[in-house]
């Protein structure tokens, strides 16, 4: 495994090769129906309480800014609950081919509403109506309600754009731990973790 100065030129790189990976399995899937569905910006982010009990999910990656890894969520969500309480978190990204992990973990804060405004509209309508329509994490008594809801928001914007709601938007993680792991035969496993020390990150590796 490659040493750089910093953690995010090698995740660059693995994520890129997991990407490319990733639109291969979907071409196999076309011709093979067997074949596995792969997600490379799908990572398990884990929150925890003010009490620290923890609990994760899985959301989708969406880039870094200003050395930070990004995600999009509902503010009234219970990840956004748990993040106002203990603004700490980890990241994890899991690639079965080839066989890697990355672990991070740091700070949160939430992205400004400029810059999840930008995100916003390159979104798919029907997520953005779905966001909206959406109270993310509360208690609906019956799947119609949601429908219903759909519905007037439908109704609300047609032949309009959708404005970002201020309800609704992103957090950057940024890192003090980064580990990268890759598997080997006989557990052999390689790890390499970057440790942030100052304005320097410090490499170490670690047995399996």
């Amino acid at each position: 495994m490659k040493t750089y100065s910093n953690p995010f030129e090698l995740f660059d790189e693995w994520y890129k090769h997991a990407a490319q990976a990733g639109f291969r399995r979907t071409l196999l899937k076309k011709i093979y129906p067997p074949a596995v569905m792969h997600q490379p910006d799908s990572a398990t982010l884990s929150t925890a309480t003010r009490e620290g009990r923890p609990s994760a999910r899985v959301v989708l990656f969406k880039g870094i800014k200003r050395q930070g890894f990004c995600f999009f969520t509902n503010y009234g969500s219970r990840k956004a609950a748990e993040l106002a309480q203990n603004p700490f978190a980890a990241l994890t990204f899991h690639w079965g081919n080839p066989e890697r992990q990355i672990r991070i973990e740091g700070s949160v804060e939430k992205l400004t509403f400029e810059e999840s405004a930008r995100y916003w509209v390159t979104r798919p309508r029907g997520s953005q109506i779905g966001a909206i329509a959406s109270n993310q994490s509360s208690v609906i008594s019956d799947p119609s309600i949601l429908k219903d809801r759909v519905t007037e928001v439908e109704s609300l914007y047609k032949g309009k754009e959708i404005p970002c709601p201020e309800g609704w938007g992103g957090y950057r993680i940024e890192p003090e731990m980064v580990e990268f792991w890759e598997g080997k035969v006989f557990r052999l496993h390689d790890r390499l973790v970057y440790r942030k020390e100052g304005d320097h990150w410090k490499t170490e590796r670690l047995a399996p």
